[in-house]
This record gives structure tokens, C-alpha cells and sequence, in this order.
């Protein structure tokens, strides 16, 4: 019996899944489904949703605007899970609904801290004193 590749990443109807409960959640909070004053108050950014493999618990990745009250938000968002989770429900026609789960999301950050090794002095002085690379092109 052949054995089944080790698998890397999600799948794609992992994927696919996670992206339509993505639009679920980003739509309920755009529309002010869920009355809440803290989530009334900060424009919500949901950049990623990870789906579990038996797709029954969807983490979404949040980050208010500006980055400001991270975990007001977060708290506002575990508080109102049940609201949400119906309301994905609805939206996304799935045999389950699944269990959501919220995370700030860390990609921001990564991406600044990429940004500042890239602005370095020393990453600069290895750029000024590298050799250009010549076209194979450019040769006639």
C-alpha cells in the first residue's frame, strides 16, 4: 500500500473555506451585525482565517485600524463569538459551523522588522559594495 504524501500546508478546500468565513467575518463586522460599542468603534481588518484540518475550528487573524486597542478588540470579538459564529453560519454554507477563534495579527509587525534589517547600515554597505550582476541579455 502506498503511503500518502506528508502534507505542508492547508489544503485548498481548507483554504477555500477559510477564505469564504474570512469574507463572512469581515462582512458582519463592515455591517455592524453585532451590536457591540467597543467593535462599533474601530475599523476591523481581517487580513487571514486558518481553518483547522477537520475544519471545525477557524482561527481568524484581526487588526483594528491603526493598529490601536488590540485587545479591547480581541476581547469585544470573544465575547461576541456566538453572534459571529451564527452569522457566519449563515453566510457560509457549511454542514458545521465552525468554532472561531481570534488572534491579533503578527504579519504587521514582521513586515516592520524586515523593513528596519533592509534600512540597516549594515545591509546598505553590503548593497554599496557588491558588484552589479550582468545581464546574460544585455550581451550582443
Amino acid at each position: 500500500m502506498a503511503q500518502k504524501p506528508a502534507q505542508t500546508g492547508p489544503s485548498q478546500r481548507q483554504q477555500r473555506v477559510a477564505e469564504l468565513i474570512r469574507h463572512a467575518i469581515a462582512e458582519v463586522l463592515q455591517r455592524g451585525d453585532v451590536q457591540d460599542p467597543v467593535l462599533s468603534a474601530h475599523v476591523i481588518t481581517v487580513p487571514e482565517v486558518r481553518m483547522s484540518p477537520d475544519l471545525k475550528i477557524a482561527t481568524a487573524y484581526i487588526m483594528p485600524l491603526g493598529g490601536k486597542d488590540e485587545a479591547p478588540v480581541i476581547a469585544a470579538l470573544e465575547r461576541n463569538k456566538k453572534v459571529l459564529r451564527q452569522e457566519v453560519a449563515r453566510r457560509v454554507n457549511l454542514k458545521f459551523a465552525p468554532d472561531l477563534r481570534f488572534r491579533r495579527d503578527e504579519t504587521f509587525d514582521e513586515f516592520g522588522r524586515i523593513d528596519a534589517i533592509l534600512r540597516s547600515d549594515k545591509v546598505r554597505r553590503d548593497l554599496d559594495t557588491a558588484e552589479p550582476d550582468s545581464d546574460p541579455t544585455d550581451a550582443a
